[in-house]
Order: C-alpha cells, then sequence, then structure tokens
C-alpha cells in the first residue's frame, strides 16, 4: 500500500510539473510551433536531435550559403512556388575522394534533453522509434516574418533544396506584402547523434512577396 501511494505521488508531481514546463518551458518556439516538414531522408527522430541542440552557442563557420532566394528578391503576386537552393560545406565534404563514408568518430554525448520530454516520458511512455538512426547532413530550413515568433513554413530535409509545396507557398502568399527572412540551420548527425554543428547562417536572408491587385 505504501508503494502504491509512493508511485501515485510520483505520477501526480510528475503530471503537475509537466504541466508547469509546457506552459514555462526552456523552449517556447519549439514546444508551440509543431514539427517540420519532412523531405529526403529526414526524421522526426532526427529534428528531436536538432532541437534539444538549440541551446548551443550559435556557430556560423560552416553555415549553408544560400543560393536563391537572394537577398532582397521580390516574387510576383502569381508567382508560382519557388525552388529554394543552398551549399554547404558539409556536404563538400563528403564529396571528397577518401570520404564516401562517414569517418569513425568517438561516440558523442546523449543529447540532453528537455525536461518536458524527460516527465512526458515518465507520465506517458513514447513508443520506440519506428524509423532507423538517420546519419547524414541535414537541413532545417525557416521562414520567418516580423512580429510573429513562430516560422510561417519550415522544412527538415537531407537535400540540398526546397521546391516549397502547395500548403507552405500559400501560407506566403496569404502574408503578402510583408517582409519574409530566411533561415537554415545544418548539421550532420550519425545514428541520430550531431557530430558536426549545429550551424546557423549568420544571418537571415530577407525577401518579399507582391500583394495582388
Amino acid at each position: 500500500m505504501t508503494m502504491l501511494r509512493t508511485s501515485l505521488l510520483w505520477s501526480t508531481a510528475a503530471v503537475a510539473l509537466l504541466g508547469l514546463t509546457a506552459c514555462h518551458g526552456d523552449d517556447p518556439e519549439t514546444a508551440d510551433c509543431g514539427e517540420p516538414l519532412y523531405a529526403g531522408g529526414a526524421t522526426d527522430e532526427a529534428w528531436r536531435t536538432l532541437v534539444d541542440a538549440q541551446s548551443r552557442p550559435e556557430d556560423s563557420s560552416r553555415a549553408v550559403t544560400l543560393v536563391s532566394p537572394e537577398s532582397g528578391q521580390t516574387y510576383a503576386p502569381d508567382a508560382a512556388a519557388p525552388l529554394w537552393r543552398w551549399t554547404s560545406p558539409l556536404r563538400a565534404s563528403l564529396q571528397r575522394p577518401g570520404r564516401a563514408t562517414p569517418l569513425r568518430e568517438a561516440a558523442p554525448r546523449e543529447s540532453k534533453r528537455s525536461m518536458l520530454a524527460w516527465l512526458g516520458d515518465l507520465v506517458l511512455p513514447s513508443a520506440e522509434a519506428h524509423l532507423p538512426p538517420y546519419t547524414g547532413d541535414l537541413y532545417w530550413v525557416k521562414v520567418y516574418t516580423t512580429g510573429r515568433q513562430c516560422p510561417l513554413a519550415q522544412l527538415l530535409t537531407s537535400e540540398l533544396q526546397w521546391q516549397l509545396d502547395d500548403g507552405s507557398w500559400r501560407t506566403l502568399r496569404d502574408a503578402a506584402g510583408a517582409t519574409f527572412s530566411v533561415q537554415v540551420t545544418s548539421a550532420y548527425l550519425v545514428q541520430n547523434r550531431i557530430t558536426e554543428g549545429p550551424y546557423t547562417m549568420g544571418s537571415t536572408v530577407p525577401f518579399t512577396l507582391g500583394r495582388e491587385k
């Protein structure tokens, strides 16, 4: 009976703390803004690894170079959904002779999980991962507009491009007239663990979308 009472007390305390953490978490943007779209080999487990790494100091030393959109580019109101592209030192280093496969590295420390995630698993254990751990370079693309904390559109991909889907493009067109900006975070993962990065562009790339007359 004592063990049961203790277990119930722990569960109740965990649920209460879980609620408080959800309201006052250390990463409100990620908690409230939802998951990105996925493309290429990107997975939600790999995305959570990047989320856990957001508290690290920003590093732009090996960030991507955005090819399109260009800084200050303006899209016509009736423009079709564009193809955005970038180059990455991470991909370039993988394509050098003798680097066809990832180098063996010391096992990195397990990413620090948020208190919210830890308590969530304590109260409601999560299901086992349904996809194999990801190894490779990843790119988290976010589109922001002024006066809004969450990105209007976001994608996690293993590719060096984003052909904007109709839904994301429609969302941006609905906010036409505002100033948008693109940010890309990149990292190299081995078995869902970051071994290089994450790297963030030193500044966002602005663009605009004209209003329909």
